[in-house]
């Protein structure tokens, strides 16, 4: 076997450990968060850690099969790539196939599975900047050939997103992608003024709907209505405080029963909190610190720019969304439905997120050949 096939056959170990772990500490969280509300909902403690491993099932097969799929392959399938994602948030208005949850239709049903588009979005995006960047190369600091035409392609993605309705992923997207552009080459007094410009127009937004001014006066000050809109936010307060270095052990949550709101998805670095105490968390934020590292490391070794900007953005953006839903949960953010990835209870994000991690494997190997 030649030095080229046995890079290839390699797998980063920067990557793959820290995800193994993280994953087999989210079955572990999971159950421990879930398994009154289960009992209580289905009659069987084990619901949501009998479906979680399925999941990490699916989601180990996507990144398998992602890592042998060759990254240029994307960029061949870029624009299709794009189509399917509208046409998947445009099924979100289609009667019978858009499911509501939480007053928002987010979630597509076919047959007897459910899928949230959002997911297919973050990684079609990723391929389309990276292809996209790659190709203009000096030419981003031009505002015709640069911000502009991202920024329309990104717009309609975040105009779908936010007519489900969901403001807090589009927004997050809209971020992500500017991160990536100025890292590209976009100039830093575009996108300053691209920020200036949306600031007004995203606070009339939250002002027009109440139950987003409610977040916001929930951040601000959750303890003016402790049993209304601060209730949430306090009760992971609880479950911090009273974790403490070391935890209250696991399975000894008193905030997972049924006093916060589903503490196996957005809130279940909470439970890990008052269970496994600052120790436990600490763990987990080393852990997603070595991934992310792991995958810049990969980006900056990589050989062409498309794979660079490529494994960039799949990293940007799973750091991105552990640092929203930490600062969430720590009170740092409104609130936000956002899942802690690998940990947090749900199958989309977590097979569209071991799919990416896929993909950074298979850039990895290409590095090393």
């Amino acid at each position: 076997m030649g030095d080229k096939a046995k890079a290839y056959g390699r797998y980063n170990l920067m990557i793959l450990i820290p995800v193994i772990l993280l994953m087999a500490l989210g079955l572990l969280m999971v159950y421990s968060a879930s398994n009154n509300i289960a009992e209580h909902r289905f009659g069987d403690s084990n619901f949501y850690l009998k479906k979680q491993v399925l999941f990490c099932a699916l989601g180990i097969v996507a990144m398998l099969i992602a890592r042998y799929i060759p990254c240029t392959l994307y960029k061949k399938l870029v624009y299709p790539l794009l189509l399917l994602s509208v046409l998947l948030l445009a099924a979100l208005f289609v009667p019978g196939l858009g499911r509501k949850v939480g007053g928002a239709y987010r979630w597509i049903n076919l047959g007897g599975f459910s899928f949230q588009p959002s997911e297919m979005v973050k990684f079609s995006l990723a391929v389309y900047l990276a292809y996209s960047m790659s190709k203009k190369g000096s030419d981003l600091e031009l505002f015709t050939k640069g911000l502009l035409p991202h920024l329309l392609v990104v717009g309609v993605f975040m105009v779908l997103i936010y007519l489900q309705p969901d403001l807090g992923t589009a927004v997050i997207i809209g971020a992500w992608a500017l991160v990536l552009l100025f890292v590209g080459g976009v100039r830093i007094l575009q996108l300053l003024a691209l920020l200036l410009l949306a600031a007004p127009f995203f606070a009339y937004l939250v002002w027009n709907a109440d139950y987003r001014v409610k977040r916001w006066l929930a951040f601000l000050n959750p303890w003016d209505d402790p049993k209304g809109i601060g209730f949430q936010i306090i009760h992971s307060f609880l479950a911090f405080g009273s974790g403490g270095i070391f935890g209250a052990g696991l399975g000894n949550s008193k905030q997972k029963l049924f006093y916060l709101p589903e503490p196996h998805t957005d809130f279940v670095l909470s439970i890990m909190g008052e269970e496994l105490g600052l120790l436990g968390v600490t763990v987990a934020i080393v852990l997603f610190g070595i991934l992310i590292m792991g995958g810049i490391r990969i980006a900056l070794n990589t050989k062409d720019l498309y794979s660079s900007y490529l494994a960039l953005g799949l990293t940007c953006f799973l750091g991105l969304q552990v640092i929203v839903n930490m600062a969430v949960v720590l009170g740092l953010l409104p609130t936000k439905g956002l899942t802690l990835p690998f940990i947090s209870y749900g199958g989309s994000s977590l097979v569209m997120t071991l799919a990416g991690i896929g993909v950074l494997l298979n850039i990895s190997s290409r590095n090393s050949s």
